[in-house]
C-alpha cells in the first residue's frame, strides 16, 4: 500500500513540475495549427473490390474537402481512377477505373467544385503495379486539387 501511495505522489509531483516548467497549460491554438484553407489538397478515395460506388467515408472526405475550399479559387482538379490487377481483364480494369474517377468527380462537382476545372484519368490495371508488384490498395481514386488565393 505504501508503494502505491509513493508512486501516486511521485506521478502527481512530476505532473505539477512539468506544468510549472512550461508556464502552465497553453491554449489549443498555440499547440495545434489549422491547415491553410486555400491550399492545395490531395487525398484518396478507396473502393470495395469490383465496385465504383462511393462509400460513406468517401462522401465524408469529399464533403470535408469541399467545405475547406469554400471561398477559394479552384485552378485545377485531377482525378485518377485506379484498379486492382488481381482480377478482371485489362479492359474491365480500365472501365472500372474510369467509373471510379467519374463517381468521385461527380461528387466533387456536386459538392460545389467547378466542373470545368476537372481532369479525369483512368490507369486501369497498369495503375495497380508498383515496382512490378500488384498493390491491392490500388482500388482507389487519387484526387489532387490545385488552389489559388481566396476569391
Amino acid at each position: 500500500m505504501k508503494l502505491i501511495s509513493a508512486v501516486v505522489l511521485l506521478t502527481a509531483g512530476l505532473t505539477v513540475a512539468g506544468c510549472a516548467a512550461t508556464g502552465g497549460y497553453k491554449k489549443r491554438s498555440d499547440l495545434v495549427s489549422d491547415p491553410a484553407a486555400c491550399a492545395d489538397k490531395r487525398f484518396e478515395v478507396y473502393f470495395t473490390p469490383d465496385r465504383a460506388t462511393l462509400t460513406d467515408a468517401a462522401r465524408q472526405a469529399i464533403g470535408m474537402t469541399a467545405t475547406q475550399l469554400q471561398g477559394c479559387q479552384i485552378k485545377h482538379v485531377k482525378v485518377t481512377g485506379l484498379a486492382d490487377a488481381r482480377s478482371g481483364t485489362a479492359a474491365a480494369n480500365l472501365t472500372i477505373s474510369e467509373q471510379r474517377a467519374r463517381a468521385v468527380a461527380e461528387a466533387l462537382a456536386g459538392a460545389g467544385l467547378p466542373a470545368p476545372a476537372f481532369d479525369i484519368e483512368a490507369a486501369g490495371a497498369e495503375g495497380a503495379l508498383v515496382g512490378g508488384v500488384n498493390d491491392p490498395l490500388r482500388r482507389r481514386t487519387e484526387v489532387l486539387i490545385e488552389v489559388a488565393a481566396p476569391r
